[in-house]
């Protein structure tokens, strides 16, 4: 009994062992199948963390399978604090005067943090000239999602009102001005005024003042974000920025009829940081224009047209410094424009405009597709100035498309004293858009590379710098 309890305990050892040398194959097996196979990528990393927002905006990556109504309702907002302008007296009928709701509703959202301004979909809203001012607690929103407008026309326009602005938003941090509404301009009857170029008798422009209200002012306001709204007939500019930092302009549509006059799309002055992204304009005037005193301006995704292109400048007006830099334009088009990628200066400024990348850009039927002016005039009394504002470090990459044979697509007009330097020409390729190509691209004073040839070949880009440059003063200095 004994023998055959201890060969029973042998048995039970030698079981476990065995079955064990099983497991730990079986293991090991399992650990090495992957071998001939590669190895799975590594995780992401997790995502950086700062406590300094970046330079410029970042491009928002575009969604792949879009949500129709991407604007989160205002009633998922953090706080729940919304605040619906029909709930303060609002009517939205397109004719009562909401102007004292929307104050009301302001005056609350500003005193709470992530308030919301509503105004709902539906409703169709008239305020007068209005200042929206802070400071305001952090989060502010203000949400459009029906129609708003205001006066139709100088005739209905409050004499008490300043006609230079309509909707001014002041001395804000963190504002986000956004909804799937409409801004309507009821421009019409500002564009008809006799003092608007050739709108007065026989197709002339008559003296005096033409005061029109700019549709949307940001004024010494950071982050901002502007988001998702339709823009339309401004009576002249429709959207400004002026000595802000930290502006996001996102999805947004801006339109008004092609001769419609002064309607910048977006005008930037005294403004830094800057992203415009996916957007579509297309007015009576220049799509983006620049003014003095910004830099660090990232355009991409933006489609011009018919429009005036983008445009930096005018600068340097009435002998005055003009500073820009940093201003990149990518993947865009622009199209059935009186300009391309423009920059325009007047004689006798001082300062300058360099760091200019233009790349990734595709032209369709565009008059002066690539152009430096810096003989800039608005009359025929301009005088010939010695001093101008520096042009330098401009690269065009990466060019196609076709030109508006009235004008050669390719024109360095820089200052007889102040040379354009180091401008890049690569993959600069412009045909006709209809009849035969034009070989004659317009240089005076320009100096820069061709990286590649150029279509139409540009033989007036002079090579190097100009032996005067090492003189320049700090006249030129930002």
């Amino acid at each position: 009994m004994r023998i055959l309890s201890g060969i029973l305990v042998i048995y039970i050892i030698l079981a476990v062992l065995f079955g064990h040398s099983i497991y730990m194959a079986r293991g090991r097996y399992h650990f090495h199948k992957r071998s001939g196979l590669s190895d799975p990528p590594p995780p992401p990393p997790p995502p950086l963390t700062t406590t300094n927002p970046p330079t410029v905006p970042s491009d928002p990556y575009p969604n792949p399978n879009p949500d129709p109504d991407p604007t989160p309702a205002p009633g998922d907002s953090d706080s729940g604090c919304v605040f619906d302008v029909t709930s303060f007296g609002a009517v939205g009928d397109g004719s009562c005067d909401d102007t004292e709701a929307f104050r009301a509703a302001w005056k609350a959202a500003c005193d709470v943090e992530s308030g919301v301004v509503l105004a709902p979909e539906g409703g169709v809203f008239k305020i007068t000239s209005t200042i929206f001012s802070g400071p305001c607690k952090p989060g502010l929103v203000f949400q459009l999602d029906g129609v708003l407008m205001p006066p139709d026309g100088p005739e209905e326009w409050p004499v008490k009102d300043s006609k230079n602005q309509w909707l001014v938003f002041y001395r804000l941090d963190s504002i986000k001005f956004s909804g799937k509404g409409t801004v309507e301009g009821n421009g019409q009857q500002w564009w008809d005024l006799p003092c608007k170029p050739h709108r007065g008798p026989d197709g002339s422009t008559s003296t005096g003042p033409c005061e029109s209200p700019t549709m949307i002012r940001f004024f010494m306001s950071n982050n901002i974000e502007v988001k998702g709204l339709r823009i339309q007939n401004s009576p002249q500019f429709h959207m400004k920025f002026d000595g802000c930092q930290g502006v996001l302009i996102n999805d947004i549509q801006i339109s008004s009829p092609k001769l419609s006059p002064n309607t910048d799309g977006i005008h930037l002055g005294n403004t830094r940081s800057v992203g415009i992204y996916n957007s579509v304009v297309s007015n009576g005037d220049d799509c983006i224009s620049i003014g003095t005193g910004c830099s660090d301006v990232d355009i991409q995704g933006v489609t011009c047209g018919p429009s005036h292109g983008i445009s930096i400048g005018s600068l340097g007006v009435h002998n005055s410094q003009a500073c820009v830099s940093n201003i990149t334009v990518r993947n865009t088009i622009i199209r059935d424009s009186d300009n391309g990628l423009r920059v325009k200066t007047w004689q006798g400024g001082t300062g300058s405009v360099s760091n200019l990348l233009f790349e990734n850009i595709q032209m369709e039927n565009v008059l002066n597709c690539i152009i430096v002016d810096q003989y800039y005039c608005q009359s025929k009394d301009c005088r010939n100035e010695t001093s101008a504002v520096r042009v330098f470090d401009v690269e065009y990459r990466n060019i196609k498309g076709t030109y508006d044979v009235r004008s050669p697509p390719i024109h360095f007009a820089c200052s007889d004293t102040v040379a354009c330097t180091n401008i890049t020409m690569s993959e600069v390729e412009l045909f006709p858009e209809e009849g035969e190509l034009v070989d004659d691209p317009f240089c005076w004073n320009a100096y820069g590379t061709q990286e590649t040839l150029t279509i139409p070949p540009i033989d007036c880009l002079l090579d190097g710098s100009p032996v005067v440059e090492e003189a320049y003063d700090s006249n030129y200095d930002c």
